[in-house]
Protein backbone atom coordinates (compact mmCIF):
# COMPACT_ATOMS: atom_id res chain seq x y z
CA UNK A 1 0.00 0.00 0.00
CA UNK A 2 2.83 2.41 0.31
CA UNK A 3 4.35 1.93 -2.88
CA UNK A 4 0.96 2.67 -4.32
CA UNK A 5 0.68 5.89 -2.57
CA UNK A 6 4.35 6.82 -3.66
CA UNK A 7 2.93 5.78 -7.20
CA UNK A 8 0.15 8.24 -7.12
CA UNK A 9 2.30 10.49 -5.40
CA UNK A 10 4.57 10.79 -8.41
CA UNK A 11 2.29 10.53 -11.13
CA UNK A 12 0.23 13.48 -9.37
CA UNK A 13 3.59 15.52 -9.49
CA UNK A 14 3.69 14.52 -12.86
CA UNK A 15 0.89 15.93 -13.94
CA UNK A 16 0.93 19.33 -12.47
CA UNK A 17 4.38 19.59 -13.70
CA UNK A 18 2.95 19.07 -16.90
CA UNK A 19 -0.39 21.13 -16.87
CA UNK A 20 2.77 23.61 -15.15
CA UNK A 21 4.74 23.94 -18.69
CA UNK A 22 1.55 25.41 -20.12
CA UNK A 23 0.84 28.05 -17.71
CA UNK A 24 4.65 29.11 -18.08
CA UNK A 25 4.40 28.82 -21.58
CA UNK A 26 1.42 29.11 -23.23
CA UNK A 27 2.35 30.26 -26.26
CA UNK A 28 5.06 29.53 -29.17
CA UNK A 29 6.14 32.62 -31.47
CA UNK A 30 8.97 31.30 -33.99
CA UNK A 31 10.52 32.91 -36.76
CA UNK A 32 12.29 31.39 -40.24
CA UNK A 33 13.97 32.81 -43.30
CA UNK A 34 15.03 31.75 -46.61
CA UNK A 35 16.58 32.74 -49.54
CA UNK A 36 15.10 31.72 -53.01
CA UNK A 37 16.73 32.00 -56.51
CA UNK A 38 13.82 33.03 -58.17
CA UNK A 39 11.84 36.60 -59.03
CA UNK A 40 9.59 37.93 -56.04
CA UNK A 41 6.35 37.57 -58.56
CA UNK A 42 6.66 34.10 -59.86
CA UNK A 43 7.76 33.29 -56.16
CA UNK A 44 3.83 34.66 -54.95
CA UNK A 45 2.23 33.00 -57.76
CA UNK A 46 4.09 29.59 -56.98
CA UNK A 47 3.24 30.14 -53.03
CA UNK A 48 -0.60 30.72 -53.95
CA UNK A 49 -1.07 27.92 -56.63
CA UNK A 50 -3.08 25.05 -54.88
CA UNK A 51 -2.40 22.93 -57.49
CA UNK A 52 1.30 23.22 -56.07
CA UNK A 53 0.48 23.31 -52.39
CA UNK A 54 0.89 19.48 -51.99
CA UNK A 55 4.64 19.90 -53.49
CA UNK A 56 5.36 22.03 -50.10
CA UNK A 57 2.70 21.19 -47.67
CA UNK A 58 3.32 18.03 -46.19
CA UNK A 59 -0.15 15.91 -45.91
CA UNK A 60 -1.98 18.28 -48.06
CA UNK A 61 -5.12 17.07 -49.70
CA UNK A 62 -7.21 20.02 -50.89
CA UNK A 63 -8.90 23.72 -49.39
CA UNK A 64 -12.35 23.72 -49.54
CA UNK A 65 -14.01 27.47 -49.18
CA UNK A 66 -16.26 28.26 -46.29
CA UNK A 67 -17.50 32.09 -46.99
CA UNK A 68 -16.24 35.51 -48.43
CA UNK A 69 -14.16 35.06 -51.70
CA UNK A 70 -11.19 33.02 -51.93
CA UNK A 71 -7.44 34.76 -52.03
CA UNK A 72 -9.21 37.92 -50.04
CA UNK A 73 -9.04 38.78 -46.39
CA UNK A 74 -11.71 37.95 -44.45
CA UNK A 75 -11.79 34.66 -47.05
CA UNK A 76 -12.73 31.14 -44.80
CA UNK A 77 -11.78 27.75 -45.95
CA UNK A 78 -11.04 24.31 -44.78
CA UNK A 79 -8.03 22.73 -45.84
CA UNK A 80 -7.41 19.70 -45.35
CA UNK A 81 -4.53 17.45 -44.74
CA UNK A 82 -3.62 13.74 -44.07
CA UNK A 83 -1.37 13.03 -41.44
CA UNK A 84 -0.33 8.68 -40.86
CA UNK A 85 -3.73 8.21 -42.14
CA UNK A 86 -5.92 10.25 -40.58
CA UNK A 87 -7.41 13.23 -41.99
CA UNK A 88 -7.09 16.46 -40.01
CA UNK A 89 -9.16 19.91 -40.76
CA UNK A 90 -7.76 23.35 -40.05
CA UNK A 91 -9.84 26.29 -40.31
CA UNK A 92 -7.84 29.04 -42.23
CA UNK A 93 -9.21 32.76 -42.49
CA UNK A 94 -6.90 35.16 -44.29
CA UNK A 95 -6.59 38.53 -41.67
CA UNK A 96 -4.45 40.43 -43.96
CA UNK A 97 -2.67 40.30 -48.02
CA UNK A 98 -0.64 42.33 -50.03
CA UNK A 99 0.07 40.67 -53.23
CA UNK A 100 3.54 39.74 -54.06
CA UNK A 101 4.31 40.83 -50.05
CA UNK A 102 2.80 39.17 -47.19
CA UNK A 103 -0.34 37.38 -46.56
CA UNK A 104 -1.48 37.02 -42.52
CA UNK A 105 -3.79 33.79 -41.82
CA UNK A 106 -5.31 32.99 -38.76
CA UNK A 107 -5.78 28.79 -38.41
CA UNK A 108 -7.75 26.77 -36.00
CA UNK A 109 -8.32 23.89 -34.70
CA UNK A 110 -9.40 22.01 -31.85
CA UNK A 111 -6.02 21.66 -30.85
CA UNK A 112 -4.56 25.31 -31.64
CA UNK A 113 -4.60 28.35 -32.63
CA UNK A 114 -1.58 29.55 -34.98
CA UNK A 115 -1.31 33.25 -36.36
CA UNK A 116 0.93 32.87 -39.25
CA UNK A 117 2.54 35.52 -41.50
CA UNK A 118 4.85 34.97 -44.95
CA UNK A 119 6.38 38.17 -46.11
CA UNK A 120 8.37 37.95 -49.54
CA UNK A 121 10.75 40.76 -50.32
CA UNK A 122 12.70 41.07 -53.88
CA UNK A 123 16.66 41.27 -53.29
CA UNK A 124 18.73 41.07 -56.10
CA UNK A 125 16.69 39.40 -58.65
CA UNK A 126 16.09 36.66 -55.82
CA UNK A 127 13.13 36.13 -52.65
CA UNK A 128 13.78 36.20 -49.65
CA UNK A 129 10.61 34.65 -47.45
CA UNK A 130 10.22 35.04 -43.94
CA UNK A 131 7.60 33.39 -41.48
CA UNK A 132 6.65 34.58 -38.22
CA UNK A 133 4.20 32.01 -36.16
CA UNK A 134 2.95 32.12 -32.95
CA UNK A 135 0.85 29.06 -32.08
CA UNK A 136 -1.55 28.72 -28.66
CA UNK A 137 -2.75 25.46 -27.46
CA UNK A 138 -6.94 25.63 -26.97
CA UNK A 139 -6.41 24.01 -23.22
CA UNK A 140 -4.40 23.44 -20.68
CA UNK A 141 -3.18 19.27 -21.73
CA UNK A 142 -2.86 21.62 -25.34
CA UNK A 143 -0.84 24.34 -24.22
CA UNK A 144 1.52 22.31 -22.82
CA UNK A 145 1.72 20.19 -25.68
CA UNK A 146 2.41 22.80 -27.68
CA UNK A 147 5.03 24.05 -24.99
CA UNK A 148 6.84 20.65 -25.67
CA UNK A 149 6.80 19.93 -29.21
CA UNK A 150 7.81 23.55 -30.11
CA UNK A 151 11.47 22.04 -31.82
CA UNK A 152 8.68 19.57 -33.76
CA UNK A 153 6.35 22.33 -34.85
CA UNK A 154 9.42 24.41 -35.40
CA UNK A 155 11.02 21.67 -37.42
CA UNK A 156 7.89 21.41 -39.65
CA UNK A 157 7.65 24.88 -40.56
CA UNK A 158 11.61 24.88 -41.70
CA UNK A 159 10.59 21.82 -44.01
CA UNK A 160 7.63 23.64 -45.33
CA UNK A 161 9.76 26.49 -46.68
CA UNK A 162 12.65 24.40 -47.79
CA UNK A 163 10.19 22.25 -49.74
CA UNK A 164 8.35 25.71 -51.03
CA UNK A 165 12.35 27.11 -52.28
CA UNK A 166 12.44 23.63 -54.04
CA UNK A 167 8.54 24.03 -55.66
CA UNK A 168 9.48 27.55 -56.38
CA UNK A 169 13.12 26.95 -58.02
CA UNK A 170 11.78 24.10 -59.43
CA UNK A 171 8.68 25.48 -61.10
CA UNK A 172 8.34 25.19 -65.14
CA UNK A 173 4.40 27.15 -65.06
CA UNK A 174 4.21 30.18 -67.16
CA UNK A 175 1.90 32.03 -64.72
CA UNK A 176 2.57 35.35 -66.77
CA UNK A 177 1.88 33.80 -70.05
CA UNK A 178 -0.39 36.79 -72.30
CA UNK A 179 -3.82 34.81 -73.60
CA UNK A 180 -4.89 36.20 -76.53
Amino acid sequence: MKYLKYILGTFAMLVMVFLLIGVVKPQLTYEYDIMVDKPLAESWAVSQDEEKMSEWLEGFQKIEPISGTPGEVGSVSDVYFMDDGQEMVIRETITDIKPNQSISMLFTSDFMDMDYKLVMEAVDGKTKISSNTNCKGNGMVSKSLVALMGGFIKGQEETNLMNLKNTIEGNSKDYFAIIN
